[in-house]
């Protein structure tokens, strides 16, 4: 997928004035959001880190393709300070200047022969396993280093609340998907 520098700076923008509204800073002008790319199905995710560190602050995203990219982008911007996984010491709007916006636009998932059948630094995964799902995207391969079978592992333990084996069973369905990342940026700049 293209896209062009002035459409991922306006991806970024939007997404970091949604969540900065969402904490109750001032709005800023709205980005030029004419790109086709806006009402094209799209599913992605919006992460939030600390510049200092790169500490994951935050993470959320919809993989359900039957909304469009300006849909998935404003839910995934304003739940992103919602993650429950940092409601014990939320996002604050006082930490918005030490935070980086990211956006992954996600192809298309597709099902693959072998639960290996995929490349940890290329793709990211997607597993379906008795009505729990999780999904790590393409950057945690590139970023941990894990292998195929610690991946997979740590998607069932962290993500599905199961045993991290269970990317083995039959009833287990892995989907890979490729993603165009846009970022990282600062939120305010």
């Amino acid at each position: 997928m293209e896209i062009s520098s002035e459409t991922r700076s306006a991806i970024l923008a939007f997404a970091a004035d949604v969540v900065s509204r969402r904490l109750g800073a001032d709005p800023r002008p709205l980005p030029d959001l004419s790109d086709p790319i806006f009402s094209r199905n799209g599913a992605c995710f919006v992460s939030l880190h600390r510049r200092s560190n790169h500490q994951l602050r935050g993470c959320i995203g919809f993989v359900d393709t039957g909304k469009t990219l300006m849909q998935s982008l404003t839910g995934a911007s304003e739940s992103v300070i919602g993650d429950p996984r940092f409601l014990v010491q939320p996002v604050s709007r006082f930490e918005l200047p030490d935070l980086t916006i990211e956006v992954t636009i996600l192809g298309p998932l597709q099902k693959v022969n072998s639960p290996l059948d995929f490349d940890p630094k290329e793709h990211g995964i997607h597993l379906s396993f008795r009505g729990r799902t999780g999904l790590f995207l393409p950057q945690v391969g590139r970023e941990t280093g894990w292998t195929r079978e610690q991946l997979l592992g740590r998607l069932c333990t962290e993500k599905l609340g199961a045993h991290e084996l269970s990317w083995k069973d039959p009833a287990a369905e892995l989907r890979i998907f490729t993603a165009e990342i846009v970022g990282p940026a600062p939120i305010q700049g």
